[in-house]
Parts: structure tokens; C-alpha cells; sequence
């Protein structure tokens, strides 16, 4: 079941001035349900002295005032003001996944809903708009979780000052893009509630799911057409680095085969697919398809996950295979989906 979106962190709790608008209505859907996610804030209240001074992968930004106008970009980054109550004046149009009319995931349009809003949104798929970005006036250029170069980060900071990844690109966890994200609009705390919110839900909801314990889980790319070389993502990636969010194990033969700490994704053949012989659960996109293919190649055999057809296959057309990435708005959206289909893959390990 999805759960509702917007709710507020009391005042007592958070040390926060909230919005007067709308409190009434989200303390009724706390209580019927606490497993949601934005945090409504004041706009005028601030919890940092600006200016301040964001270090990343591509430099130093400054923010020298509280910023008013808000770009994000890339992927997940429109879901951090959107979390703490605030409407960007522009966002990137999701890039995968099912979308609405307006380019946007579930959880993202939802949030614009829920605000009033209407969504200005950048068709920026194939490259950034930086004309619509730089009509948009922005005092900050959210994209704490994306790939964007050096050439291409020197160009949006002729906009407006740019908070670019940690350290390596699309490597951010959901957790530091939030805080990141958070932190160049002046509200750190309100990013670290909302990480601390979702990591109790997260902790919530694997409680009704014991099964999952110690599951040594990896996360696949695979080509049913080709299965002679395919990828296992890294902790590295996002959508490995949650599944430890979710307690899940990472099975010694993946860590073995990473030769670069920095790579987010490692190259295997299936000639070599025999080493991973502890394997439990595997998550990829596809349908059974390719469990069939996997099972009929045969060099497949010794995993496991493929001898007891223990997958969690995500179609690129639903949610799920989009909320895989997380973010601070899709893990609310889809925690106890995602779990149960983790769950019915577990039962086949038994």
C-alpha cells in the first residue's frame, strides 16, 4: 500500500518554526500513518548562517544567502525541496521509469500535489537546458546526486552556485544527497530529521519481514539477448548501498571481484559466473524471461539465486523498478513493496 507523502515534524521535536498552512491536516495523516516523509518547514526560518560553504567533487561552492529560488536537477535532487515543503522553480524531468504528463515519478508528482503546485520542469534527458535553467533566476543549483562534468559544472555556475556531488559521480546515497541538498538551502537539520525519519521507517517496516535477515542479495544488469558478459553494481552505486540500508548481506564473491574501490559497477563473464556461489537473492531488470534464458545457459547453475529462481525482476514500467534508486521520497512511496517482493524471493531460498 502507498503511503501518504506529506506530513510535519513537531516543533517540540525539531527545534523547527512549521508552517501554519496545512498543520492540522498533516498531524490527522501522522497519526493514521507514520511513515511519511516531508517535513514542512517556514520559509523564513533558517537553522545556518549563511554564507556557507558546500565542499564537493568538483570544488568549493559558496551560497551566500539564504536561497529563494531553487533549481534541481538530475536525478532525485527535486525530491529534497519538495521533501522539506519547498517548490523548486525548476526541476529535471525524470529519465527512467513510469512518468506523468508532466515528465515526473509518482512520488515526486505526488509531493507537487500535495503542495498546490504545478511542476516548471526542464525536458533535459539529452542534455541540460541551461537557457530554461538560467530563465528560471535560480540562487542555487541542487545536483548532489548526478554525473555532471567538469565542463558542464563550470556552465551551470555561470547560473548560480552549483552543489555538485560528494565525491564521485552518480555514487551519492540517498542519505547524502539529502543532507547535501539540504544543507545548501540553509536547512541541515531539517535534511538530517528527515534521514533519521526514513531510517526509522526503513527500520519499521523490516521488522514485519524477519526472513530477510542475513540475505546475501546483488543487485544484476543483464541482457537476455547476451548473457555472456554482465554487471554487478558496487556499494558504490545507489541501488546497492540501499540494500544494506535493508540489512541485506553483500555476498563475499561480489566484494572479491571489484578491483577498483571506486568502480560502481563490475564487469563479469558468465564464464566466470560459477564464482558466485553465494548468491541468494538477485534483483535486475527484466521479466522471467530471462530467468528462463538463465536457467537454459547453464554456466548460471552454481548461483543459488538462479538454481532456486530466487529474483526480484523489476519492469522499467512500474514504480518499483524506478524507486531501486532511492531518494528521500521514493523509499515512503515504495519501502513495503520492494520488501515484498524481497520477501517472496527469500521464501525460495528456504
Amino acid at each position: 500500500m502507498k503511503r501518504k507523502i506529506v506530513s510535519m515534524i513537531t516543533a517540540a521535536v525539531m527545534g523547527l518554526s512549521l508552517a501554519a498552512c496545512g498543520a492540522q491536516d498533516s498531524a490527522a495523516a501522522d497519526t493514521a500513518d507514520n511513515n511519511a516523509t516531508t517535513v514542512l518547514v517556514d520559509a523564513n526560518n533558517a537553522d545556518q548562517t549563511f554564507p556557507i560553504t558546500i565542499t564537493h567533487g568538483l570544488g568549493e561552492t559558496v551560497i551566500e544567502k539564504k536561497p529563494e529560488n531553487i533549481v534541481a536537477i538530475a536525478w532525485g535532487n527535486p525530491d529534497v525541496p519538495l521533501a522539506l515543503g519547498i517548490v523548486p522553480v525548476g526541476i529535471s524531468e525524470a529519465n527512467f521509469g513510469p512518468r506523468d504528463e508532466n515528465g515526473l515519478l509518482a512520488w515526486t508528482a505526488q509531493a507537487y500535489e500535495e503542495l498546490g503546485a504545478t511542476p516548471n520542469v526542464f525536458k533535459d534527458t539529452d542534455g541540460w537546458d541551461y537557457e530554461a535553467i538560467s530563465d528560471c533566476n535560480p540562487d542555487v543549483i541542487l545536483a548532489a546526486y548526478s554525473g555532471i562534468s567538469q565542463e558542464e559544472y563550470d556552465r551551470l555556475s555561470e547560473i548560480a552556485p552549483v552543489v555538485a556531488y560528494p565525491e564521485i559521480p552518480w555514487t551519492t546515497t540517498w542519505q547524502e544527497e539529502t543532507l547535501n541538498d539540504a544543507k545548501a538551502l540553509g536547512l541541515e537539520e531539517e535534511g538530517r530529521a528527515l534521514v533519521e525519519e526514513t531510517e526509522k521507517l526503513i527500520s519499521d517496516s523490516l521488522a514485519n519481514y524477519p526472513d530477510l535477515e542475513g540475505k546475501r542479495v546483488a543487485f544484476f544488469w543483464l541482457s537476455e539477448d547476451d548473457l555472456g558478459t554482465f554487471y554487478i553494481y558496487t556499494n558504490n552505486d545507489p541501488r546497492a548501498a540501499f540494500l544494506g540500508d535493508l540489512g541485506f548481506v553483500t555476498p563475499d564473491s561480489v566484494t572479491g571481484l571489484i578491483e577498483n574501490p571506486d568502480d560502481f559497477s563490475i564487469t563479469v563473464s558468465a564464464e566466470n559466473a560459477d564464482l558466485l556461489s553465494d548468491v541468494d537473492i538477485i534483483i535486475t531488470y527484466g521479466s522471467e524471461s530471462l530467468v528462463t534464458a538463465m536457467k537454459a545457459d547453464g554456466r548460471f547453475d552454481n548461483i543459488p539465486a538462479v538454481a532456486n529462481e530466487a529474483f526480484v525482476l523489476l519492469d522499467s514500467n512500474d514504480v518499483l523498478a524506478a524507486a531501486s534508486t532511492p531518494t528521500v521520497l521514493s523509499i515512503p512511496y515504495c519501502i513495503n513493496d520492494y520488501l515484498e517482493a524481497l520477501n517472496e524471493a527469500a521464501q525460495k531460498t528456504k
